[in-house]
């Protein structure tokens, strides 16, 4: 009898573990890597001890536009002692990156995806760069996630420290790379174009599971988390979203050849013949966010291919090449050449860029958006703190320009914005 009642007493302790362990298993997220169970994820958030002199500032007032906040910010960034010592140098990633597991616990790397929505929907990026490494290691940081691809293209006339030290940074992790073949850019010229396209044939070929293609510089910044950016993506169902326009006054610039004479582009004095196909051409910008099929179409389209080359000898191919394919029939997410489906720059997702020439106060006609609170390099917006409590009300997913050298406290608050939001959105999916 005591030996029926031991073994009824060790069944019915293997039916409760059992029982028990069948319960976490269903009343878990379905996700082996939940992070709330491996391991404590607040030491991912961004702390004044992480940050340099910016921490001084508070970002929190910053961000909702008090002038007390932004008037400190303003005076730090005219500070000559205060702009200095925020600056990395090339020489702390080249050495810093020695210890591949020691930088991405110190710069706070997210080690794995925050939800298995991001995970199941991984994206692509190409990132070209020629300068300002801190820059760019602080986008990296700010839209890395393992489940992602990243393609870095350096320009060949970079400086050595800039690549050896950008080399060292792509080193530490499996899912970002250098581009296979570099090539030296020239402003408002093809080879810009084709450091794209040769990250977006090695992406291509180095996953087959991601599922849209966003193009970056250095100078760039995310205004969403990649929480938000899956979610924005998604909603487009397979469509492309990027600047597409009829090219009105631009159109001196794909009806004549130039060329590239020591290291900058000249007008040739030949006119170009008629476009392959007698495709529309729009206009456009250099930023695009496309579907896997527009990069397969951009890869293996014979008519995308002749319009390559005829795009080779023109002026700023950048802004005419992306936008004239996204109107091509038969490319995936594409639209009508019809100027009603034409898509502003506003419009689009892909990038928010401040003209001055668009800048001005709210309710004029001639005004897009507000004037700049930093400074202008090519007529484009810097941007300085000032322009956040803006740039956050907007529904881009990236914007240009940023630059740690001239305005380092607005991407400083912008980056610790983004990694809070971050981690308050993994807190609503699992509480």
């Amino acid at each position: 009898m005591r030996l029926v009642k031991r073994r009824f007493l060790k069944l019915l302790l293997l039916s409760v573990v059992l029982g028990s362990l069948w319960m976490l298993r269903v009343s878990r997220p379905k996700m082996s890597w939940n992070p709330s169970y491996i391991m404590g994820y607040s030491w991912l958030e961004y702390t004044n001890d992480d940050g340099g002199p910016e921490k001084v500032c508070n970002c929190s007032a910053i961000l909702l536009g008090e002038t007390g906040a932004l008037e400190q910010a303003k005076l730090l960034t005219i500070t000559k002692d205060f702009k200095k010592s925020v600056q990395i140098p090339d020489e702390y990633y080249i050495n810093a990156t020695q210890d591949c597991s020691q930088f991405k616990i110190s710069r706070k790397y997210l080690p794995y995806p925050l939800s298995q929505e991001e995970e199941d929907f991984p994206l692509a990026y190409s990132m070209v760069v020629h300068h300002k490494v801190q820059n760019f290691e602080r986008l990296l940081r700010a839209i890395y996630s393992p489940q992602n691809i990243y393609c870095v293209h350096v320009d060949k006339k970079s400086d050595i420290s800039v690549f050896s030290a950008i080399m060292g940074i792509t080193s530490c992790f499996p899912n970002v790379f250098m581009v296979s073949k570099s090539v030296s850019v020239v402003y408002a010229a093809w080879p810009r174009v084709q450091a794209d396209l040769n990250c977006m044939a090695d992406l291509y070929n180095a996953s087959t599971t991601w599922k849209y293609f966003i193009n970056l510089c250095g100078q760039d910044f995310p205004l969403k988390t990649n929480l938000e950016i899956v979610r924005m993506l998604r909603s487009l169902r397979g469509g492309n979203s990027l600047e597409s326009e009829q090219i009105g006054g631009k159109k001196w610039r794909v009806t004549n050849a130039y060329q590239i004479v020591d290291g900058q582009i000249q007008a040739s004095g030949k006119v170009k013949d008629p476009p392959p196909f007698n495709l529309p051409i729009m206009s456009g910008n250099a930023y695009i966010v496309v579907s896997r099929g527009y990069v397969h179409s951009v890869l293996e389209d014979n008519r995308i291919q002749a319009l390559i080359e005829w795009f080779k000898d023109t002026y700023s191919p950048d802004e005419f090449l992306w936008a004239t394919i996204q109107r091509i029939p038969g490319v995936p997410g594409s639209t009508w050449p019809n100027s009603k489906y034409d898509m502003t720059d506003m419009n689009a997702i892909a990038r928010l860029v401040k003209w001055w020439l668009h800048e001005g106060s709210q309710g004029t006609l001639e005004a897009v958006y507000p004037e700049c609170h930093g400074n202008h390099v090519r007529e484009i917006c810097v941007y300085g703190a000032g322009d956040l409590p803006w740039l956050l009300e907007q529904h881009h997913l990236f914007a240009n320009k940023f630059d740690i050298d001239t305005d380092p406290i607005a991407v400083y608050c912008l980056e610790k914005y983004l990694r809070q939001k971050a981690l308050a959105e993994l807190h609503w999916i699992y509480d």
